[in-house]
C-alpha cells in the first residue's frame, strides 16, 4: 500500500482528503507544518507528497528545498489557490512534479497522483534517456491538452517518418519540429527551417535544391539549397499549404527519389533527410479545391500532431506567463516579480488570437513598462487590459456555444468562489447556480 504525506495546516480539508484517499487504498499521514513534514519524512517510507504553499511556520518551498537535499526523497505535488499561481510555478522549478488547484477537484487529483507514482517508479527503474529532451527556451503546459502533444512527440520523435504539424499561428509549430529533431535520431545533426510562404514561384527550386553559377540571372556564385543543407537531419517546412502546385511537383519527386539536382547542374546528389512540415490551413479542403496535391499531402503526414490553441488550455496561462516574465527579466535586465490580482485576472480571460506569440509580446512589452515589483492592467495592452474594465466584460454568458467552459473559467479566475464568478461573468448568483446545475457543474 502506498503511503502519502499530506501537509496542510487547514485540519479539516486536510482529514477530508486523508479519508478520501484512504478508501482509494492509500495509506495516508498528514502533518500541518514544515517542521512535522520533516520530521516525518525523515523517516521514509513516504511514496508521495501532498503540500499546501501557506503554512503556519514556513513557506511550502522550504520543505521543498529540503527535500532536494534528499537522495529518495518522494515525488510531490503542491496545493494552491489560482491566485497564488505564482508560487505553484516556482515550486515545480525547485522540484515539485505537478500541482492541482483549490478547491481540489477529486478526480483531477488522484489522475496527477497516479501520474506521478508511475513517474517516481519510471526514475527508480534503471531506463534510457528520455525519448523528449525540453528545448531550451520553452517549458511544458500541464493541460491534458499539452500532455497529450507531448506523449505524441516521445511517440514519434525516435522514429524516421514525416510528421505534419496542424495548428494556428504562434501556437509554436516550429518549436515542436526543433524538440522532434532534438529528441530523434539525427540530434546533432542539421536542423534547417524553410518559411515556404516566402518563396517566390521563380527562385523556389534554388531554394530547396541550390543552384550553380550563372544557372540564371543573377545567380553569381554556387548555392546550396535547403535539401542539401539538411542531409542527414531534419527539414522543417513551415506553412507548407503556400507552396505552388508547380513547386508541390518538385518537392514529391525529390521526397520519393531521396535525389536533388541543383539548378544548372547536371549532377545529382543523394539526400537523407527527416521532414517535418507545419500549416495552419486545412490541406484537406485545399486537395478538395485542387491547390494542394493529394500525394504530396499522404507523403508529408504520415503522423499528425494538432497543437492546441491557449484558449483551449486556460489552466495554462498562468504557466506560460510566468516562464515569459522570467526571460524578459533577464533580456531586459529587470526584477519584476509577478502579476497582480487583476492582471492575472485578464490574462485568464482573454482569449489570446496569437496565442503563445502574441502572450510572449504582451508579457514582455509588459515587463518594460512596469514601473514596481508586480505588472499591473496599467502595463498590459488595451485589448487586453479592457477586459477587466468593467465586471464581466470579457465572459458574458451571451449564448449557449462555449458557456460552460467560460463559467469554469471564471470560476477558476474566482478560486472557486461563485459569488466572485457571477461578477465576473456579469450575472447575479442565481443565474450563475441555474448555469451550474444546468451543465451539472455544482
Amino acid at each position: 500500500m502506498k503511503r502519502i504525506l499530506i501537509v496542510d495546516d487547514d485540519i479539516t480539508f486536510a482529514l477530508m482528503l486523508r479519508t478520501w484517499l484512504s478508501k482509494k487504498g492509500f495509506e495516508v499521514r498528514t502533518a500541518g507544518t514544515v517542521a512535522a513534514a520533516r520530521e516525518a519524512l525523515a523517516g521514509g517510507g513516504f511514496a508521495l507528497v501532498l503540500s499546501d504553499m501557506r503554512l503556519p511556520d514556513e513557506d511550502g518551498t522550504a520543505l521543498l528545498e529540503w527535500l532536494a537535499e534528499e537522495p529518495e526523497a518522494p515525488p510531490v505535488i503542491v496545493m494552491t489557490g489560482y491566485a497564488e499561481i505564482r508560487n505553484a510555478v516556482r515550486s515545480m522549478k525547485l522540484g515539485a512534479c505537478d500541482y492541482v488547484a483549490k478547491p481540489v477537484n477529486p478526480d483531477e487529483l488522484l489522475k496527477k497522483i497516479r501520474e506521478a507514482l508511475e513517474g517516481a517508479g519510471a526514475k527508480r527503474a534503471p531506463t534510457a534517456e528520455p525519448a523528449v529532451r525540453p528545448a531550451a527556451g520553452y517549458i511544458e503546459g500541464r493541460s491534458d491538452a499539452a500532455r497529450r502533444l507531448y506523449e505524441y512527440i516521445r511517440l514519434v520523435a525516435p522514429t524516421n517518418i514525416s510528421v505534419l504539424i496542424h495548428g494556428a499561428s504562434g501556437t509554436g509549430k516550429e518549436h515542436v519540429a526543433q524538440l522532434i529533431h532534438e529528441s530523434g535520431k539525427r540530434a546533432g545533426k542539421p536542423f534547417v527551417a524553410v518559411d515556404c510562404g516566402a518563396i517566390s514561384r521563380d527562385l523556389a527550386a534554388s531554394e530547396f535544391f541550390g543552384h550553380v553559377k550563372g544557372a540564371f540571372t543573377g545567380a553569381l556564385a554556387d548555392k546550396t539549397g535547403a535539401f542539401e543543407a539538411a542531409n542527414g537531419g531534419t527539414l522543417f517546412l513551415d506553412e507548407v499549404g503556400n507552396l505552388t502546385y508547380e513547386t508541390q511537383v518538385q518537392l514529391l519527386r525529390a521526397l520519393q527519389e531521396r535525389r536533388i539536382r541543383p539548378v544548372g547542374s547536371n549532377r545529382e546528389v543523394a539526400v537523407d533527410i527527416r521532414l517535418v512540415a507545419a500549416t495552419n490551413e486545412d490541406l484537406d479542403a485545399a486537395i478538395a479545391r485542387g491547390t494542394f496535391r493529394a500525394d504530396l499531402y499522404h507523403r508529408i503526414n504520415e503522423f499528425t500532431l494538432r497543437m492546441p490553441e491557449l484558449r483551449q488550455t486556460p489552466e495554462d496561462i498562468p504557466l506560460y506567463a510566468d516562464f515569459f516574465l522570467d526571460q524578459a527579466d533577464r533580456e531586459l535586465g529587470k526584477q519584476v516579480v509577478g502579476f497582480d490580482a487583476e492582471a492575472a485576472a485578464a490574462l485568464m480571460r482573454c482569449d489570446w488570437p496569437g496565442n503563445l506569440r502574441q502572450l510572449k509580446n504582451v508579457v514582455t512589452t509588459a515587463t518594460l513598462l512596469a514601473a514596481g515589483e508586480y505588472i499591473t492592467c496599467a502595463d498590459l495592452p488595451a485589448e487586453v487590459a479592457g477586459a477587466v474594465g468593467s465586471e464581466g466584460a470579457a465572459m458574458p454568458l451571451r449564448d449557449a456555444a462555449g458557456e460552460e467552459e467560460r463559467i469554469r473559467r471564471a470560476l477558476a479566475v474566482a478560486g472557486g468562489n461563485k459569488s466572485q464568478a457571477a461578477r465576473l461573468l456579469g450575472v447575479d448568483r442565481k443565474t450563475l447556480y441555474n448555469k451550474l446545475r444546468l451543465y451539472g457543474m455544482e
